[in-house]
């Protein structure tokens, strides 16, 4: 039985590692449509939200797995 312990262990283990990297890979795509979103948006839609071009130009040239929120 301990043999059969152990595979499940593992198994759990990987898709625990498998799921993880499932939401890091989502959360980096998301982050990076939210950017081109953000760089799309005019100056005055910038301005209701309190962002300026050059906030925009800032978050834009950040890499996508840089999560501000850490996800």
């Amino acid at each position: 039985m301990k043999g059969h312990h152990e595979h499940v262990t593992e198994h759990k283990f990987s898709t625990h590692v498998v799921s993880d990297l499932l939401h890091k890979f989502s959360r980096w795509y998301e982050l990076h449509r939210e950017r081109e979103l953000l760089a799309s948006l005019s100056d005055e839609a910038l301005k209701d939200i309190g962002m300026s071009r050059a906030d925009v130009e800032h978050e834009s040239i950040r890499p996508f797995w840089d999560d501000p929120m850490h996800k």
